[in-house]
């Protein structure tokens, strides 16, 4: 209860200090850009940045002057901005200055992705979307959000920014979100599988993509290009023609006996969810081959996770090989421990192996079959690995090529 209260104060200061002494003068410095600009925001836990880079890519395919901030970066129509940006949702000063080099730009739409954090620390002030998006809304960030309803109030204050709002009506978080929207003053749509697509959608979203998660992605995509008077012709040549975003379920082009499969999975449901989509892969090749996992849990963020993560991961994987995942000031070792805390039965599926590089390298040159598929999670487009309170320079498609001997 005391934790509670002192979580709901801290919002209290965050109004102040980030959104009325921060966000407010870097609105006026830069003249309200957000009010030239049609904003679509897209939240949720899992999911964000791939929705955003196809709704911004959907957008471009129609012809419109668009931009995207994202986990993975900026996008000024295909331009790449160096942002700097280490957080999905950067604070509100380099938000609203960006934002102005959009309007300077001739921009139109702008493609948003929010975290929790960025809604509940205000650090998206002065921007009210025309619509807002929800991918889903599972287990994560309860370290700092402390409970899974103050996690979804979070994503919920990030949805009531906009008049329009999209939930995913499949969904542990729809009930909790119905209760925290003001349907009076919001217009509420959803998505779902059961809803029935035109067969031309339907068919080329099938097409594109094999997982159901990335499916359910474009299905909300779909949903908010309906509102953005967007055919149906340009969404299915955008599906099409869409390009894997870096990191996320990325299959490395290399000529190997093996598929090698980096991807962002960091949370349960994202590692539950990558590694049924592939295991459905590996059952439609021909032969024997395994599916073996490669990740970690952070260290200093939710606890409750680890444990969580180990058990999807001995259940669903072949071979589990628990390794570092940005361990920062924790003990890597104390870490693994923790994803083994839970486990009553699969203890023969699991490796442990500290140094990162070591397990990519371990499986890769040691392990590693004709057949197999190798998914390595957590990481996926980051470019750096954090010890103590240090970030080293790092990327497992790096680790990959340097424990190949590939330059």
């Amino acid at each position: 209860m005391f934790a509670e209260l002192i979580y709901r104060t801290k919002r209290v200061y965050h109004l102040v200090k980030t959104g009325l002494l921060e966000g407010l003068p870097a609105e006026i410095r830069y003249k309200f850009p957000a009010r030239k600009l049609k904003i679509i925001t897209i939240t949720g836990t899992d999911g964000k940045t791939t929705s955003c880079t196809l709704l911004y890519h959907v957008l471009r395919q129609a012809g419109k002057r668009v931009a995207l901030i994202s986990t993975v970066g900026a996008l000024i129509d295909d331009q790449i901005i160096d942002t700097g940006f280490h957080v999905t949702t950067p604070d509100p000063a380099a938000v609203q200055k960006f934002l102005r080099l959009m309007v300077a730009q001739g921009i139109e739409y702008v493609v948003l992705e929010v975290t929790s954090h960025g809604a509940y620390q205000y650090r998206t002030w002065g921007i009210h979307p025309l619509i807002a998006g929800v991918t889903n809304i599972t287990h994560e960030h309860l370290d700092y959000h402390l409970t899974y309803d103050l996690y979804v109030e979070a994503k919920a204050a990030a949805l009531n920014a906009a008049p329009t709002i999209v939930l995913n009506a499949d969904d542990q978080s729809l009930p909790k979100l119905k209760k925290l929207i003001n349907f009076k003053k919001h217009r509420v749509l959803t998505y779902s599988q059961e809803h029935r697509l035109p067969y031309q959608v339907d068919r080329a979203i099938q097409q594109r993509f094999p997982e159901n998660y990335n499916r359910m992605n474009a299905r909300l995509v779909y949903k908010i290009a309906q509102e953005l008077s967007i055919s149906n012709q340009d969404l299915i040549a955008a599906v099409g023609s869409f390009q894997s975003v870096t990191g996320r379920m990325q299959f490395l082009q290399l000529d190997l006996p093996y598929k090698i499969v980096i991807d962002f999975a960091h949370t349960p449901n994202a590692l539950e969810n990558a590694l049924t989509s592939l295991r459905k892969t590996l059952n439609e090749q021909r032969g024997q081959g395994r599916l073996i996992a490669i990740f970690g849990c952070a260290g200093l963020r939710d606890r409750q996770k680890r444990p969580m993560m180990g058990e999807i991961g001995t259940r669903l994987a072949d071979l589990a090989v628990f390794t570092a995942e940005d361990p920062r000031t924790e003990d890597v070792w104390s870490i693994i421990r923790q994803m083994k805390e839970n486990l009553t039965e699969n203890h023969h599926k699991i490796a442990s192996v500290g140094d990162r590089q070591q397990a990519i390298s371990w499986v890769l040159t040691k392990i590693a079959q004709k057949n197999d598929i190798i998914g390595i999670f957590g990481k996926g487009h980051e470019q750096s690995l954090c010890y103590g309170t240090i970030e080293y320079p790092y990327s497992d498609e790096s680790a990959v090529k340097a424990a190949l001997g590939i330059k």
